[in-house]
């Protein structure tokens, strides 16, 4: 027998080892469809909890919603001598009271639903919507984080605590 055939007879499983490796497989199989299986479980799971905690909170921004467009019809008296302007006004008014019935009537999973198809129905409006509450959100931070850079600012250069960073030193 020559070398290479030494090899090939060596690469050639035996019969006890073809039934461990089918063993071995079935478990590594079985593992697997139990960790896809619980994997399952705690997504459903979460959703579940998701949702919940959603229709608790659900009452809250409807009631917000709603003392929003009550702000809004109040604020019309200051636009009496601008009709056009109250009407704007006293429209969004209507409609945030009509957004504040549909939130206290509906459940998060319909809400979520309609929200979900909207997006796909328009997803650029949705994708410009987004684009834009991104940057006034970059614009808050950042107006936000230079007045507290110049409070922390004017706090170094105070008379008080320069009178104190000299008593200190002496």
């Amino acid at each position: 027998m020559s070398v290479g055939q030494q090899d090939s007879d060596q690469t050639k499983p035996s019969g006890a080892g073809t039934d461990e490796w089918g063993a071995l497989r079935s478990d590594v199989g079985g593992i697997a469809e139990a960790a896809v299986s619980q994997g399952r479980h705690f997504i459903d799971s979460a959703k579940d909890q998701a949702s919940d905690y959603a229709d608790k909170r659900k009452a809250d921004v409807a009631q917000s919603v709603a003392d929003l467009a009550t702000s809004l019809r109040e604020s019309t008296s200051s636009f009496d001598e601008r009709p056009n302007i109250q009407a704007v006004v006293d429209s969004a008014a209507e409609g945030l009271e009509q957004l504040a019935e549909s939130i206290r009537d509906r459940s998060f999973a319909d809400i979520f639903s309609d929200v979900e198809n909207m997006v796909r129905r328009r997803p650029a409006v949705f994708g410009a919507a987004a684009l834009a509450l991104g940057f006034a959100t970059a614009r808050f931070i950042k107006s936000t984080s230079e007045g507290l850079r110049d409070g922390q600012q004017q706090n170094r250069n105070s008379p008080d605590r320069q009178a104190g960073s000299a008593r200190q030193r002496a």
